[in-house]
């Protein structure tokens, strides 16, 4: 059942990022805003900064974002009536929801803990759709963690086929297997990627068919109404980085066949606020599939607020709180196929290097540019000179630009535009991959489906390396950096002469008889000024004794650096990337897994290790053939940090055998 509506007065944003910004403000804005609450970690509270909530509570860890039981704890502690959970973490948690109101009477945001059980479960999902005359693909009926059970269903389908974690969800879980000898691969993949490790399969439908998404609102009663659709082809491993809305496809008629059997299903379980049917759609062919539903607001909600002027994240709250689909502006019931007249696409920027496999690129934002002008919004954490440092345990996206023109060639030029202007600083970013994709003929003449990216991959990237920032906003950019740099590189920063008094405490809570005997340090020359990517100079370091003082000279060098403090005093050597025999972790992470033993025979491309980023696990594959003849051995269960550059392993070469390049593949 839905969970009870009623006036919300004080609200929990259990989210972060640009997600819970956006939330906060629009609860800032309502006629009675409600108290808010914002939750944060420690070195991760920009959107504290920028959301302006009444109260911020700071947590023990990162996964108390996902801790069921801490966060009941939380809001019954300080008297909280609702909790807006946003996308991702327990959004789509149906024992979230069911305890929050049954242990501390809380209304979590959503269509409830019934609807979110059938949501959740993506083989319960196609029943739902099946029930309701939709078209579904050929799957196994029931979840399985057995590789000889779904191996059975495949040969009685054939290939090409799709195996989806039945509980994951952001690109997590799922496997294309075009070949019957990646089968058992991708199964042990998907199953660990699932939280209740299971998996099932289905008919993989891929050539000439789009993403295509329906933004559904309910009231809960029964009444439902669609914002039409979002076109989400423009995907990588399962991920969207373009999303459009409307759909650029000409022919309408298959569009409306979609919305129409999503608006179907959202009245058969009578759904309440938003949600997000997906199908795969084939224009040439006329047909369409049931994907599944995200019971939740979408990242790429805004695009859909753009052409339609509906603020979704204030009618999810007061459709919540009981109003009806009229109260908040929804009384007409539109036509599938006479959508609005403007078009918007937004654009995800991450902290990822597209060269490198799109490895994740972990630091510190030093500066952002974002664009503005008509027609362009910009959703992010970055806004208004927060600190942001970019680090492994949460999502790596940056900034959501939302671009819209009242035609699909005026928005891409627009879109073209805002990505001239807009520069980060401190990590790598995939913006010039986006400025190649937006220049691509398929693009703007709307020629996209779901493997389209995947397809051009290698000369997007290829050709994304010609992309930099516009010489009118590089020069501006420059401007505006290089007496920054003039002026550190000349001093004024650190200079010779400068010098500091130094108590070191041990954070023990107890008084020891040095702290309060000062060190002293001071710079007798500056060698190297780029503080804070790096530093180096010669000083003097006085220490007190006990009849007087000691100094020493140094040469004291600072770097900075995106490992963990645990990672930098590993144990583990460094690797030679001039030994063809060295086998090296191209990036710092959890390492979680090592597949390699001392004496194993390997293959060029086999998967060796795997490396844990955020939520992503990525695949370290072996370059070359051969035998290991030495390979790391990890101390914990749980994996242990590691910096870029630690030996992995190493491998004699055997004769005639072909060299590739390395490479990592995301568990994504």
């Amino acid at each position: 059942m839905p969970p009870p509506r009623r006036p919300m007065k004080r609200i929990l944003v259990a989210n972060r990022g640009e997600i819970a910004i956006r939330i906060l403000q629009s609860l800032r804005e309502l006629p009675d805003p409600p108290v808010t609450y914002a939750v944060y970690t420690s070195g991760d509270s920009s959107h504290v900064l920028l959301g302006g909530p009444t109260h911020s509570i700071s947590l023990p860890s990162s996964a108390s974002y996902t801790d069921v039981t801490y966060l009941v704890s939380l809001v019954k502690d300080h008297s909280i009536d609702a909790v807006n959970p946003g996308y991702g973490f327990l959004s789509e948690s149906e024992e979230f929801s069911r305890r929050c109101w049954e242990e501390a009477g809380v209304v979590v945001v959503g269509p409830g803990w019934d609807v979110l059980r059938v949501t959740g479960d993506k083989v319960a999902a196609k029943s739902l759709a099946r029930r309701c005359g939709v078209p579904t693909l050929p799957a196994l009926e029931n979840p399985t963690d057995r590789a000889e059970e779904l191996s059975a269903f495949v040969s009685k389908i054939g290939l090409p086929v799709m195996i989806k974690a039945v509980d994951g969800g952001g690109g997590r879980g799922i496997r294309l297997v075009g070949a019957e000898g990646d089968l058992e691969g991708a199964f042990r993949a998907a199953v660990s990627e699932s939280p209740g490790k299971k998996v099932f399969v289905e008919k993989a439908a891929t050539k000439d068919y789009r993403h295509i998404e329906v933004q559904i609102v309910g009231d809960g009663n029964g009444e439902v109404r669609h914002l039409w659709e979002r076109d989400c082809s423009v995907q990588r491993r399962f991920q969207k980085i373009v999303e459009i809305a409307p759909s650029p496809v000409r022919d309408r008629k298959i569009v409306g066949k979609v919305i129409e059997a999503a608006v179907r299903m959202a009245k058969e379980i009578k759904y309440l606020g938003l949600g997000t049917w997906e199908f795969l759609a084939n224009t040439i062919e006329d047909q369409f599939y049931f994907l599944e539903i995200n019971p939740r607001i979408q990242v790429e909600h805004t695009i859909t607020e753009s052409i339609t002027s509906v603020d979704l994240v204030t009618v999810q709250v007061l459709l919540a709180q009981g109003h009806s689909l009229q109260d908040v502006g929804l009384g007409e019931i539109f036509l599938p196929e006479q959508p609005p007249s403007l078009h918007s696409l937004q654009l995800r920027i991450c902290a990822e290097s597209p060269n490198d496999s799109f490895a994740l690129s972990i630091g510190k934002i030093g500066s952002a540019r974002l664009p503005s002008g008509n027609g362009i919004r910009v959703d992010s954490h970055l806004l208004g000179g927060a600190a942001v440092v970019v680090g492994p345990d949460f999502d790596n996206l940056l900034a959501k630009v939302i671009v819209t023109g009242t035609s699909w060639e005026q928005t891409v030029r627009k879109a073209r535009r805002a990505l001239q202007d807009t520069h980060i600083d401190g990590v790598k970013t995939n913006i010039a991959l986006l400025q190649a994709i937006l220049a691509h003929d398929d693009l703007r003449s709307g020629s996209i489906d779901i493997q389209w990216l995947e397809s051009k991959l290698e000369g997007l990237i290829e050709f994304s390396n010609h992309f930099t920032e516009t010489k009118q906003f590089q020069g501006l950019f420059e401007s505006t950096t290089s007496a920054s740099a003039a002026s550190t590189s000349s001093g004024s920063l650190f200079r010779k002469g400068d010098a500091w008094s130094i108590t070191l405490e041990e954070n023990s809570g107890q008084d020891s008889p040095q702290s309060s005997q000062p060190y002293h340090l001071s710079l007798e020359r500056v060698l190297r000024n780029e503080f804070p990517s790096s530093f180096s100079a010669e000083i003097a370091y006085t220490t007190p004794t006990q009849t007087g003082s000691t100094t020493v000279p140094y040469r004291l060098t600072v770097n900075s650096t995106s490992a963990s403090a645990s990672a930098m005093s590993s144990r583990h050597r460094r690797g030679d990337p001039n030994n063809k025999s060295h086998l090296i972790v191209p990036m710092a992470g959890k390492l979680i897994e090592v597949l390699v033993l001392e004496g194993d025979i390997i293959q060029v491309n086999d998967v060796v290790a795997f490396v844990k980023q955020m939520k992503m696990e990525l695949e370290i594959r072996s370059p070359r053939a051969g035998r290991v003849t030495w390979a790391l051995e990890l101390e914990g269960e749980n994996g242990e940090d590691v910096a870029e550059g630690v030996l992995l392993a190493e491998v004699e070469e055997e004769e005639q055998v072909k060299e590739a390049t390395p490479g990592l593949k995301g568990r994504l």
